[in-house]
C-alpha cells in the first residue's frame, strides 16, 4: 500500500490522467483485484468528472449540476487522487514515474494523458477559451445568459454542441467554420443542409467556408477576430473547438512507441514492458477497422475497463468499436465507424433526413454507420462493421430501419 507522506512511494498500479479512463481503469482494477493500491495524477485540477456532459446535459438539463457529474472514483474505488499534479517523466525501466517533487514507484503504469486542444494564436485573456476542461465550462457558463455576442470557431462535434448551447442560453452566436456546409464531412448534402439550416433557424449567425487568421484584444475587453480574407468579426469572447492533439510527451521522452499516439497491442500494452496506454491518446488495432485513434465517451470508459482489467490480470482483448453520439436541438444521433462522405454513401430513411440510417463503404465492404434519429441499433451496426461485404444497397435498406 501507499505511504502518502514521503517523497518516495510505492503503488501497485499508477494511472496517469484523471479523465473518464481513468476512472473505468479503476474501475477495471477493483473487478480482478479488491487489494491493489491505485494512484490516479491528474493534471486538471478537478477530480473526475463526465467531459460529454460539459457540452450537452449541463446546458440542457436544468436539474443536472456539476455536483451531480463527479465519478466518484476515489470512494468507488479506494484509489488515492491527486488533481492538478503533472507527471514530468516517466522511468519504465526502474518502473518509476516522477511527477508533484516525488519519485513513485510502480507495479503496473497506465498512460491516460488523453490530448489538449488544438489552439489559435488569440490573446491570452479569460474571454478566450480553447474548450476542454470543467474550468473552461465554469467560465463560459459566466458568460452565458447575458445577451453577449460569442463566436465559436469549429464547426465538427464540439463547436456545434457548444455553439446549440449557447444560442439556448440568451447569447448572440457567431459560427465560424472552413466547410461550405455545416458538417458536410459527416453527414451526407441533404442531410447537412438540413442542420445547417436549423442553426440559422435559432438564431445562429453562421460564416461558413472561414478561418480565423488573427485575433486581437480591444475596448472592453472584447476581441476583434481577422477571417482570412481580411473581414473582421468584434465579439465579447471567443469559444475554440477545433479537435484535440494527443498528448504523447511523456510516452516519446520515455522512448516508446509514438505514432499519432502512444502504439499499444490488441491488449493494450506499449512497446515498453510494464506500461500500458489507453483513450485518446492511444493508438490502437481496431477489430473491425485496424490501427486507430479515437476520442470518443464511449471508447475512453469501455477501454478504461478492459486496461484495468487485464492490467490485473485478466486474459482479454480489446475488441470493442466504439460510438459517438451528439444531441443538438432537435437533433439525436449516434455513430459507430468511419463517418465520412469522401467513402461511398447509402442512404435509408425513415422519414427524409428525420430519421434513418446512412452507411458508409470503401471497396463493398461498410465502414461506418450513422444512426439519425434511429435508437437501439449500435450494437446491430457493429455487427455490420464485422461482416465482409460486399455490401450492397439493396441489402443494406431495411436492416437497421425495419420495425
Amino acid at each position: 500500500m501507499s505511504t502518502d507522506t514521503g517523497t518516495d512511494e510505492t503503488f501497485t498500479y499508477v494511472l496517469v490522467g484523471s479523465g473518464m479512463t481513468a476512472d473505468g481503469a479503476a474501475r477495471g482494477i477493483r473487478e480482478i483485484d479488491p487489494e491493489g493500491s491505485i494512484l490516479i495524477l491528474g493534471a486538471d485540477a478537478d477530480r473526475p468528472y463526465t467531459r460529454p456532459a460539459l457540452t450537452k446535459k449541463l446546458w440542457t438539463d436544468p436539474d443536472f449540476t456539476v455536483d451531480d457529474n463527479w465519478m466518484n472514483t476515489a470512494d468507488d474505488t479506494g484509489a488515492i487522487l491527486r488533481p492538478g499534479t503533472v507527471a514530468d517523466r516517466i522511468d519504465p525501466g526502474a518502473r518509476t514515474v516522477v511527477a508533484g517533487g516525488r519519485r513513485i514507484s510502480y507495479e503496473k503504469l497506465l498512460l491516460a494523458t488523453g490530448g489538449t486542444p488544438h489552439r489559435l494564436d488569440l490573446p491570452r485573456t479569460d474571454r478566450v477559451l480553447h474548450f476542454r476542461t470543467l474550468a473552461d465550462y465554469r467560465r463560459l457558463r459566466e458568460l452565458a445568459d447575458r445577451d453577449l455576442r460569442v463566436a465559436v470557431i469549429g464547426g465538427s462535434f464540439i463547436g456545434t454542441e457548444l455553439a446549440a448551447a449557447l444560442v439556448q442560453h440568451d447569447t448572440r452566436v457567431t459560427l465560424i467554420y472552413p466547410d461550405q456546409v455545416l458538417q458536410s464531412t459527416p453527414f451526407p448534402p441533404g442531410l447537412a443542409r438540413r442542420f445547417e439550416q436549423t442553426y440559422a433557424e435559432q438564431g445562429v449567425t453562421l460564416r461558413p467556408e472561414s478561418t480565423v487568421a488573427s485575433g486581437r484584444e480591444i475596448d472592453g475587453g472584447r476581441i476583434e477576430l481577422t477571417l482570412e480574407g481580411g473581414s473582421t468579426i468584434d465579439v465579447d469572447a471567443v469559444v475554440v473547438g477545433i479537435g484535440i492533439a494527443p498528448l504523447t510527451s511523456l510516452a516519446e521522452d520515455a522512448g516508446l512507441d509514438v505514432d499519432d499516439g502512444i502504439v499499444v497491442d490488441e491488449q493494450l500494452r506499449t512497446s515498453a514492458e510494464g506500461v500500458w496506454a489507453a483513450g485518446d491518446v492511444a493508438s490502437y488495432p481496431d477489430a473491425r477497422l485496424g490501427r486507430r485513434r479515437v476520442e470518443h465517451v464511449d471508447h475512453a470508459t469501455t477501454m478504461g475497463e478492459t486496461v484495468g482489467r487485464i492490467m490485473a490480470g485478466a486474459e482479454e482483448t480489446y475488441t470493442h468499436t466504439p460510438l459517438f453520439y451528439s444531441d443538438v436541438f432537435e437533433f439525436s444521433y449516434e455513430a459507430v465507424g468511419e463517418v465520412d462522405t469522401s467513402l461511398e454513401v447509402i442512404e435509408d430513411w425513415i422519414e427524409p433526413n428525420a430519421r434513418g440510417v446512412v452507411f458508409y463503404l470503401r471497396d463493398g465492404r461498410v465502414r461506418g454507420v450513422l444512426l439519425w434519429g434511429v435508437q437501439d441499433k449500435a450494437d446491430d451496426a457493429r455487427g455490420i462493421l464485422a461482416e465482409e461485404g460486399p455490401h450492397t444497397a439493396a441489402d443494406l435498406r431495411g436492416r437497421l430501419t425495419a420495425d
